[in-house]
């Protein structure tokens, strides 16, 4: 599929998120990548088997619980 030199990361690789972009739609909340990886903008993601990666977004610092 990537023509890319070197090639971009496959769909089923660790670092697939590194892969190029081919169509970019901000507005829409969706990135397709040169692997054939669907990035989300809540960063879940599809995968061209269909897989589905549940967003993985780390928490943002104040939403962190403290022990107490």
């Amino acid at each position: 599929m990537c023509q890319h030199q070197p090639p971009c990361p496959t769909a089923d690789s660790a670092d697939r998120e590194a892969a190029r972009l081919t169509a970019h739609h901000p507005e829409q909340g969706w990135s397709l990548l040169c692997n054939g990886v669907l990035l989300f903008e809540d960063t879940g993601e599809l995968l061209p088997d269909g897989q589905i990666i549940a967003p993985h977004r780390p928490l943002a610092a104040d939403r962190v619980m403290k022990a107490a």
